[in-house]
């Protein structure tokens, strides 16, 4: 109890602006699901049509249905405000399956005070409110729901109203309910991954081993650890882990350091790769360029996109500055965040890798990689923290 009750009060800082983070809640690894524009990173389940307007997601409920993530989560601690009319009918799902039933896939956090057995504040046919609660038209509400393993503990606008211990789901996609002729909006949806352990100990590079090319290069990469921070020079060359991860939440930061503004380190996280194969598995992009003055016209996929499948809708970091990259894999699925930000989110289609030749997706375990990419590589990696997801 005195566990969990830490894990809550570690995430609770507000956030002043609207659907932004600020300096502390990227450090502490908070995510955009909602960017405040557009429906990114989100899909609709059923009749209803969802948009983006005015800083929120919302549906005018002429129909009835749900807008799921793309991304499936499993511990973590999510904040979202919601504002309806006082005979509203909503509801959050957490840890939902794709379909229709992800109140009974998952859990459904209710907003609907006419309900006899679970209104506002109650999780459907688990838990019913400690608290009455009653939905003011004319303010925002805010849920924070913390799950980790099987508890779920929910507070609306500061307090306590669910405790909830049950395994029927542990992962799965975060939702938002329309009913029809039940508008309702949403804002500042937020989430902060929990349950990461480091992979790198700030002094020395116990756990990784360094991986060169078939080719010797003429300017070997160079990697040290020291006060924290791991630095790598020169290259190309490749450092990787020991241990093997196929789904997970890895989070990390990372600056590339250039004394010429014209140019950008290019480096890269590697996925499910091979164990010590060279540049091998899915590619996560770090290069902090773009055209034409416009953040949103990557060069080479930009950072945080998944190279050569989907470059990064904006390249949101800069060089000579510490930034946070969140990359979630699981399955066929992965999704990158830089700050906090969306940045990609992207499913691999293609048929798992059978001996054949071509092109397959890459769904077995393998290291997580650091590329150095060339001759002029010069980068700082730190925070390097990673959690396996449950099946």
């Amino acid at each position: 109890m005195r566990l969990f009750g830490f894990v809550l009060a570690a995430a609770l800082p507000l956030v002043a602006q609207v659907n932004a983070l600020g300096s502390k809640d990227i450090a502490e690894g908070w995510l955009m699901l909602f960017d405040g524009e557009t429906t990114w990173g989100w899909t609709a389940e059923g009749g209803a049509k969802w948009k983006a307007a005015g800083g929120t997601l919302n549906s005018d409920g002429a129909e009835s249905g749900w807008l799921r993530t793309t991304t499936q989560f499993a511990d973590y601690v999510l904040k979202l405000e919601f504002q309806t009319a006082a005979d509203g009918n909503s509801g959050v799902f957490l840890r939902a399956k794709k379909g229709a039933e992800p109140h009974k896939t998952g859990y459904e956090l209710q907003i609907f005070d006419a309900h006899p057995k679970f209104p506002t504040g109650g999780i459907v046919e688990h838990a019913a409110p400690l608290r009455k609660a009653r939905i003011n038209p004319q303010r925002w509400h805010e849920f924070e729901i913390v799950t980790l393993g099987s508890r779920i503990l929910v507070k609306l606008d500061g307090k306590k109203v669910v405790d909830l211990n049950d395994t029927k789901s542990l992962n799965g996609y975060i939702g938002l309910q329309v009913n029809k002729n039940k508008p309702i909006q949403f804002r500042n949806i937020r989430l902060r991954p929990l349950g990461l352990a480091p992979i790198f100990n700030g002094k020395n590079l116990s756990g990784w081993q360094s991986v060169q090319p078939g080719t010797p290069p003429a300017q070997p990469a160079e990697w040290t650890a020291r006060k924290g921070q791991m630095h790598v020079l020169k290259g190309p060359g490749q450092l990787e882990t020991k241990a093997l991860f196929d789904d997970f939440v890895l989070q990390l930061d990372i600056r590339a350091n250039s004394a010429d503004p014209v140019f950008h380190p290019n480096s890269g996280i590697f996925l499910r790769g091979r164990t010590n194969a060279f540049w091998s598995g899915y590619e996560v992009q770090i290069r902090n360029e773009f055209k034409d003055n416009d953040r949103a016209k990557p060069v080479d996929f930009g950072t945080g996109g998944v190279y050569s499948n989907q470059p990064a809708r904006r390249v949101v970091s800069s060089d000579n500055q510490f930034f946070t990259q969140t990359v979630i894999a699981q399955g066929r699925h992965v999704s990158t965040w830089v700050n906090g930000y969306p940045i990609a989110d992207w499913e691999d289609t293609y048929p798992e890798a059978d001996g054949t030749k071509g092109r397959h997706a890459q769904l077995k375990p393998g290291p997580i990689s650091l590329q150095a990419h060339d001759p002029k590589t010069n980068l700082d990696f730190k925070n390097i923290r990673i959690r396996s997801l449950p099946k």
